[in-house]
């Protein structure tokens, strides 16, 4: 299995007549079954069906991300967003069939209580009246990514697509970082109302559905679809509370400070992402040299990771350059029945290149370690829980750093660890403009992007976007992929974050201990939800008193 290569990588297209033929024998089944041992082999000819159907799921996917403009992606895309709810009704009723099993102690000795909290979060999320409304859900979420993708900024002689102008906004010239970060919200100022239109027609949809499945409004409909199983709405708002309080100040100073490095009297929206007067650290060479300082980096630091890596590259388990009609953004999917992960980035020569690959690469190596897990449902944890692998990875490879920036990696330390600090503001302000747009649905567009200004001026209250008129305005969001494709996942990797500082600490301490600590947190998937999870790695829950004011302490210590 371990051998197999990306293409040879295959899933049979599904349909509605055989997948309710399967289920109708899956049911049958677990009827039949008269054992405990009989109750369990239905339910793993299920959950092996459940692996392949994902694998074809994640094919598709990432077939249409390669290439927006491909037709046979797009028909293949298409197909696939049409008979997913209906695939989803049938696998939502075989988990009603098994969370209705008395006595369910015998199912949760094999596999835990963690899926039967999952479960219960599906059947709260989905019911067939819903069903077309998902397919129209999927339709406008293409239709962002499409529109997104096609993107062609002119500058500086090329063209560019909004993955690769964003080299630009790291320029140690001012006027260049000025002028790409203009082209490129022209841009978005042109396509506003484009993008206002999918956006609302995406938030009424989406209330309708909450209300359809009788929740109080999509927050509530949000959380279960994010399987947010040991904390709510509450916990959250008081998380974003302790980070205005007690981040903000801290970012305050933090953007000062390089407002002095640069010496310039006002820090504008344009010089954010460089942090020294020199330029940011790059990496040193090009696609190729980087997997080869990779190789060497995981192989130094052990766990497993060596291994795992050379099967990415021999497995052509990666896409990780920029090009023209490629969806932006970077994420890791997995092929379930081959027990392989997948990693997908646009590579654009900044130090960006090396955050997101290690970013990606720790989702990867999570995935591979959990391959085993005794359900698909365990095989990767909920999403903040699967941050915390990505994150932490980043941090837990600082001190290999020279491999891919030489003299610079001090430097680029300094400055990814400035980053994910200023990054904790910004990411409770994504999350708390979900919220405020989600609880009154029929905003105009002008007034959700006065609710992006009321949460710059809360968490963000030093950024300023000079004459760029689609940021004044409030507009920023926009470029937020999230937003869009996957509400509310997003807070997600603040808490993450929180974590992964916590990681980096021990590691400056024991670093050994530490990647124990972090392949183990790897195996166990999703089998537990997050705050058990994170407490098992010996990790501090960030909604518990104390542990984001610790981690803060120590960074601005460093700093």
């Amino acid at each position: 299995m371990d051998q197999i290569s990306f293409d040879q990588i295959t899933a049979p297209t599904p349909d509605t007549d055989s997948a309710e033929a399967a289920y109708a024998a899956f049911h049958a089944q677990w009827d039949a079954a008269q054992t405990a041992t009989e109750r369990l082999a239905a339910i793993h000819r299920w959950d092996e069906y459940c692996r392949e159907f994902s694998t074809w799921q994640a094919l598709t996917d990432l077939r249409f991300n390669q290439d927006t403009t491909n037709d046979e992606y797009k028909r293949a895309r298409d197909y696939s967003d049409e008979i997913d709810p209906k695939l989803t009704e049938l696998a939502v009723d075989m988990k009603r069939t098994l969370l209705n099993h008395s006595p369910r102690g015998e199912l949760e000795a094999e596999f835990g209580t963690q899926v039967f909290a999952l479960w219960e979060a599906d059947l709260l999320s989905f019911e067939p009246v819903i069903e077309r409304d998902l397919v129209q859900e999927k339709k406008l979420e293409a239709e962002y990514i499409e529109l997104t993708a096609s993107a062609e900024l002119e500058f500086q002689g090329g063209t560019h697509n909004l993955e690769g102008i964003r080299k630009f906004r790291e320029d140690p010239d001012r006027n260049v970082r000025y002028e790409s970060s203009k082209v490129t919200w022209d841009w978005f100022s042109a396509k506003r109302e484009a993008l206002d239109d999918i956006y609302d027609q995406q938030v009424r949809l989406r209330t309708a559905m909450a209300r359809k499945l009788d929740c109080k409004d999509f927050v509530e409909l949000g959380y279960h679809r994010m399987h947010r199983v040991d904390y709510d709405r509450g916990d959250v708002a008081r998380y974003r509370a302790a980070v205005r309080e007690q981040v903000v100040p801290l970012a305050i100073e933090l953007r000062q400070q390089q407002a002095d490095r640069l010496g310039v009297d006002t820090l504008y929206s344009w010089d954010e992402g460089i942090h020294d007067p020199d330029g940011n650290p790059a990496p040193q060479g090009d696609h190729d040299w980087m997997l080869g300082q990779a190789q060497e980096m995981f192989d130094s630091m052990g766990g497993g990771l060596g291994n795992f890596f050379r099967l990415m590259v021999s497995g052509n388990l990666m896409d990780l350059k920029n090009r023209q009609g490629k969806a932006g953004g970077g994420f890791c999917t997995s092929f379930s029945s081959y027990g392989l992960p997948y990693v997908f980035a646009n590579f654009n020569g900044t130090k960006g290149d090396v955050e997101v690959f290690t970013h990606e690469i720790g989702h990867a190596f999570q995935g591979y370690q959990s391959r085993n897990q005794r359900l698909s449902d365990y095989l990767w944890p909920t999403y903040e829980s699967c941050e915390i692998h990505s994150m932490s990875l980043e941090f837990l490879t600082w001190p290999y750093m020279e491999l891919f920036f030489g003299e610079g990696a001090e430097r680029f330390r300094q400055v990814h660890l400035t980053q994910s600090l200023l990054f904790l503001p910004y990411g409770v302000a994504v999350d708390h403009f979900q919220h405020m747009v989600y609880e009154a649905p029929n905003a105009t567009s002008d007034e959700r992007f006065g609710m992006w200004q009321e949460v710059e001026r809360m968490y963000l209250p030093w950024r300023k976007f000079g004459d760029l008129e689609h940021l004044q305005r409030g507009g920023q969001w926009q470029l937020q992929r999230h937003i869009y494709l996957h509400p509310f996942y997003y807070i997600d990797y603040t808490l993450a974050q929180t974590c992964a500082l916590q990681f980096w600490l021990r590691a400056e301490q024991d670093v050994d201990e530490a990647m124990e600590a972090y392949v183990s947190l790897c195996a166990r998937g999703g089998e537990a939800p997050f705050q058990e999870l994170a407490r098992g790695a010996g990790l501090i829950s960030p909604f518990d008193d104390g542990c984001l004011a610790a981690v803060v302490e120590e960074a601005r210590k460093r700093l």
